[in-house]
């Protein structure tokens, strides 16, 4: 019989507990703008909301709701010594496979030597109530089914390992779906043109829409008339608020913040206890591994815009050598006439030979640290925008041709390193539907492909500027502009040819602004629909990312059955902005892909600075490296190649040594670690049956 049966999706949520996330929310909200720095550890461990209240009114779930006893008590104590180092396979139905399996069973090059593990006895509740054990194991349940649930949707990545425990949990059996998986595409054969445009699928002639901020996809005209679309997944808003009031509830609550507080603390120190016990285990292993070292693995920076994706001097030499040759080319426009370089410099009062990497001054330091304003003005060379505009846009007067080519530097110089990849920002502003036909052009005119590159669009969340100027007439208007040119290429690409390819080498979509910047709206069932937000006021982060979460996951959809490449959402969050922005993330981005620019961008640059202020070993830099693998969106058949043909497994098995340089014990501590705290949730579910 099963243990527990609650789809997140069919369990509406309370009107008190509506009320009380809304209070919640709106407490966020209030002080988002004085939010700096948000640290997982610091959380209070008493709650400042009564224990009463949150009984009243918070987490009332009947069917998650237990009896109380002493014989509940009894038996949850008896089991409280159970040892869970390393996964049970046992208490699952799918059969998580032991590591002793790994051992004997798999190649030499998976085997995982003997190593000393941190075993914990006696009560594993970490300090709070039997209750209250059972209470947030039962949240943590529900959360982890929101987050799945989203990520199915969309097309995006949701682990194995959790999603076997909840099966579990449920009293099912888990079956692998790699129809879920997302599409990306694959490399390029040799002598395949990137830029190939007559093999394009053909015209579908669907009919589109968009309502309410998100695009319909209809047969026909006359379906659409009849507002009968095409049955896709289209998000409900309504399930969405009850979902997000469900989680806000949740980390309101006392116990909760005590439990992971508390749990958090102790995987960081196990993991420094791991480390004392087995650096030198780890690092025997990595010296035994012939030919790789950190040097020669795989890895991918996955958060780097295109304007800041040169190092300082190499821009500094090709602004120098543009001039060398091309001081008398027209390359800007004003009001007043047309100015060619040397004129452009002399305004300025200045010359590129006097220039240093100093007086550029394009990197960003320590006065940039969460100081958003500060960062953005170091993309303008020497403090001036027309250079910002000649050297760094797509769209000027010489339509885009040095930045171009800039990058194309860059791209030439990752394939001599060969073990460097990127994924690169463009913006997509909103502002006007021609956006994306201009930045497609710019990127097929330049024949800007290179195999260490993908592209990632960042859109900036900036509404109220456009607002405020009227170039938008409503918030609606803006995602029509970011996603209709998308599904009409989508739709009938031969009659969009460069959005075509330019889509086939995107691999997701960003959502970028200043976090710390005050919105001042609750996203609530009393929201305007977009097309009603017609204020110059911009909405909230959570706002904005539900609509993009909601046309990636049509779009998405979409383009699965047209067998193209589907995107991932990826946002940048939780650097200065409030809980609410991280729990947003959490029902619908694959991952967040954020960082600042160190006083270089070049990846091993990045590596060797954090190496030294991390103080990371070779194993620690080449796991980061393993998963900014894992998390970039370059294909399954990369993926492969770089990590191993096991890749998509979890734990040692998925872990090949000879390619990824990462040891084998510090992949069974991972994976042991975290069905440790999989079977915590489940055995806490258990006892309360």
């Amino acid at each position: 019989m099963p243990l527990l049966k609650l789809p997140a999706e069919e369990k509406p949520i309370d009107d008190a507990t509506r009320s009380f996330a809304e209070k919640v929310f709106a407490s966020e909200v209030k002080d988002e703008g004085g939010r700096h720095e948000i640290s997982p550890f610091d959380v209070d461990e008493i709650c400042p909301i009564s224990h009463h209240e949150m009984r009243e009114h918070l987490f009332q779930l009947e069917a998650l709701s237990t009896p109380t006893g002493g014989r509940r008590k009894k038996r949850f104590f008896g089991q409280k010594t159970i040892s869970l180092s390393v996964p049970q396979s046992e208490t699952s139905s799918t059969k998580l496979s032991h590591i002793d399996e790994y051992i004997s069973s798999s190649p030499t090059y998976q085997t995982v030597p003997d190593f000393q593990r941190v075993q914990i006895t006696g009560d594993y509740s970490s300090g709070v109530t039997v209750e209250d054990f059972e209470m947030v194991c039962k949240g943590l349940y529900r959360a982890l089914c929101i987050r799945e649930k989203y990520m199915q949707k969309s097309f995006q990545r949701f682990p194995k390992t959790p999603s076997q425990y909840l099966r579990n949990i449920e009293g099912e059996a888990w079956v692998a779906n790699e129809s879920f998986y997302p599409v990306f595409t694959p490399p390029m054969k040799k002598r395949e043109d990137p830029f190939r445009t007559d093999n394009l699928p053909e015209n579908l002639g669907y009919h589109l829409k968009m309502k309410d901020g998100v695009v319909y996809i209809y047969p026909n005209e006359e379906a659409a008339s009849k507002e009968e679309p095409k049955p896709l997944p289209y998000p409900n808003l309504d399930t969405f608020l009850d979902d997000m009031n469900f989680l806000l509830a949740l980390i309101a609550r006392g116990p909760v913040k005590t439990y992971t507080h508390r749990r958090l603390k102790f995987l960081s120190s196990k993991f420094q206890v791991h480390q004392m016990l087995n650096e030198m285990d780890e690092l025997k292993e990595l010296k035994s591994n012939p030919h790789r070292d950190f040097y020669n693995c795989r890895k991918v920076d996955t958060h780097i815009h295109a304007a800041a994706c040169m190092n300082q001097k190499h821009l500094l030499r090709f602004i120098q050598k543009s001039y060398q040759l091309d001081a008398d080319r027209v390359v800007y426009s004003t009001k007043e006439k047309n100015l060619t370089l040397k004129e452009i410099f002399a305004k300025l009062k200045m010359h590129p030979y006097d220039l240093t990497v100093d007086s550029l001054d394009v990197h960003a330091g320590r006065q940039t640290f969460q100081r958003f304003d500060k960062f953005n003005d170091k993309y303008n060379p020497v403090g001036a925008s027309e250079l910002r505009d000649i050297y760094l846009k797509t769209d000027n007067y010489i339509n885009g041709e040095y930045f171009a080519t800039i990058i194309k530097e860059v791209g030439a110089d990752l394939v001599d390193a060969k073990y460097q990849h990127t994924e690169l920002r463009l913006s997509i502003y909103g502002r006007s539907p021609d956006e994306w036909s201009k930045l497609s052009t710019w990127f097929v005119r330049n024949h800007i492909y290179c195999p260490n590159m993908t592209w990632i669009i960042q859109v900036p969340r900036i509404y109220d500027v456009f607002r405020s100027k009227n170039f938008l007439p409503h918030f609606g208007k803006m995602l029509e502009n970011i996603f209709m040119p998308v599904f009409e290429a989508t739709i009938n690409p031969q009659a969009h040819p460069d959005l075509s390819v330019f889509l086939k080498h995107i691999t997701g979509f960003d959502s970028v602004d200043d976090e710390s910047k005050h919105s001042g709206h609750m996203f609530s069932s009393k929201s305007p629909k977009p097309q009603e937000w017609t204020m110059e006021k911009n909405p909230s982060y959570t706002y904005y990312a539900y609509y993009m979460y909601a046309n990636i996951t049509v779009l998405n959809s979409l383009r699965k059955e047209r067998g193209m490449n589907t995107f991932l959402f990826r946002p940048h969050c939780g650097e200065a902005g409030a809980l609410t922005h991280l729990m947003t993330a959490f029902m619908t981005a694959d991952n967040i892909s954020h960082g600042l620019n160190l006083k270089k961008e070049p990846l091993m640059e990045e590596y060797a600075i954090a190496a030294q202020v991390f103080k990371l070993s070779t194993c620690d830099m080449c796991e980061v490296a393993r998963n900014s693998v894992l998390q970039c969106g370059i294909s399954h058949e990369e993926k492969a190649k770089f990590l191993g043909d096991n890749y998509l497994e979890e734990g040692p098995t998925g872990n090949d040594i000879r390619k990824t340089n990462v040891a084998q014990i510090r992949m069974a501590y991972r994976y042991e670690t975290w069905c440790y705290e999989l079977n915590l949730i489940a055995e806490g579910i258990k006892s309360g049956e």
